[in-house]
């Protein structure tokens, strides 16, 4: 996965971390958690708060 599969990510997240506030979340968490996840092999500096955004949004949405 890399930081633009946000579909994939916010999936991987919720199956990861099914009881996190993915509402109420510190960017920094998302970030570490983001890198973290198994098949994800892109850069941790390669992106930005618009992109952490995105995969917060998808995340709420895969939630909902």
């Amino acid at each position: 996965m890399r930081w633009t599969d946000s579909r994939d990510i916010a999936i991987r997240l919720e199956e990861t971390y099914p009881a996190a506030d993915n509402v109420n979340l510190r960017f920094t968490d998302l970030h570490q958690w983001v890198v973290a996840l198994p098949g994800f092999n892109d850069t941790p500096d390669g992106c930005n708060e618009r992109i952490l955004e995105a995969i917060q949004m998808a995340w709420i949405d895969e939630r909902g």
